[in-house]
């Protein structure tokens, strides 16, 4: 019989072949959904860049003098108006238009195309404004009048706002004391100078423009300077006020040194005796007590107690609870840099006359003679 072979039989699929099949079909899934969602992702970018058939409804974007693409991109997106801050940025510098959005506020759809949202934003929105000058020297009730008289905002509002705010955005504002014995939080800190207000703002905003010009003359230097003396910024500040009113002139430095003397630690003066702020019921002096304090609790009888105390610089030793006005740069610069030899040699006292000239002394006795010669001129 012829030996017969069966023929081969092929193999069987293994199975790990098979889970190989598999992983591909799952990769291939998967990319395809990553595709899909790449797609999906274009398609909205673009639809951002676009806009919609139909916007949506319409809103208000203020920007600011100086905001950066960085902040209106943001500022678009919180109004609803586009979706993608970084895409409109990308926009922006590609197309070369950053540079001609204007600052101001702006009426906007939301869905808005970028196109027409670029073309609005470069057109100038012309905002009312209002210029007031503040003098320095001048207290927070009198910047609030000013504010009235412009015809921004109450003088109530005003002083609510600048007192019980949040401005803790400002190191100087959380580094006030928080004393119940002081008049106004806000004295001191409200920057005289000329200012530009949109006549349509928030009494905030007015505030805060203030507050803010206080906060970038305060340079680190002057910082350090008022810890070298040993003094907090409210105590340069409140000083500063007492030089704003005793002079406010080329007298600065000498009067700042007679106060830095009065308050040394071994001084036989220790009050600072300054008819700026004290007893003296006299409409015709610049009496803080008296012309500010005393009408805003309906009259001298009327001022609490421990206000009055810690105001009157003739029985209180030291610093008032506060400023008592809104020094200007130079005052505050005298207060930081009082005259070194006036400072050294020991004066304690001053007097004016009547034509504005300054007499200095270092004992009680010498004041006493120049304060009659002092009002003897003519």
């Amino acid at each position: 019989m012829e030996n017969y072979q069966r023929a081969p039989q092929p193999e069987m699929p293994k199975r790990k072949k098979r889970r190989k099949a598999n992983g591909c079909l799952i990769a291939v899934i998967v990319l395809a959904l990553l595709l899909l969602a790449a797609g999906s992702a274009v398609f909205s970018v673009l639809g951002d860049i676009n806009g919609k058939k139909t916007p949506g409804n319409e809103v208000t974007v203020t920007v600011q003098q100086g905001q950066g693409s960085a902040a209106i991109a943001q500022s678009l997106k919180e109004a609803g108006v586009i979706k993608y801050p970084m895409v409109f940025r990308y926009y922006l510098k590609q197309t070369g238009q950053a540079a001609n959005l204007q600052y101001g506020t702006f009426t906007l759809q939301q869905g808005q195309s970028y196109e027409a949202i670029v073309e609005t934003m470069s057109q100038y929105v012309k905002r009312d404004t209002v210029r007031v000058t503040f003098p320095e020297g001048i207290t927070a009730q009198r910047f609030a009048q000013l504010m009235e008289e412009a015809g921004l905002c109450t003088a109530e509002e005003f002083l609510q706002v600048a007192n019980e705010g949040d401005f803790s955005q400002y190191d100087f504002w959380n580094e006030i004391p928080d004393d119940p014995n002081r008049f106004m939080k806000c004295e001191g800190y409200l920057f005289p100078n000329t200012y530009e207000f949109y006549a349509d703002d928030t009494v905030y905003n007015y505030v805060d423009k203030l507050y803010a010009e206080f906060d970038a003359k305060v340079t680190p230097e002057m910082r350090q300077r008022a810890t070298e003396l040993g003094m907090s910024l409210e105590e340069v500040v409140t000083l500063a006020s007492f030089v704003q009113e005793e002079a406010g002139n080329a007298e600065d430095a000498k009067v700042s040194a007679v106060f830095h003397n009065r308050l040394a630690a071994d001084s036989p003066y220790p009050r600072l005796e300054s008819n700026a702020s004290s007893y003296v019921q006299n409409p015709n002096d610049n009496n803080y007590i008296y012309n500010w304090i005393a009408p805003y609790y309906g009259g001298w009888d009327n001022i609490p107690e421990n206000i009055y105390k810690a105001y009157n610089t003739y029985e209180l030793n030291g610093l008032p609870a506060g400023p008592i006005s809104n020094p200007g740069i130079d005052a505050i610069q005298a207060a930081l840099y009082p005259d070194e030899s006036y400072l050294a040699e020991k004066y304690y006292f001053f007097v004016t006359d009547k034509n504005g000239k300054y007499y200095y002394a270092k004992t009680k006795s010498e004041h006493d003679k120049n304060v009659s010669i002092a009002f003897s001129v003519k």
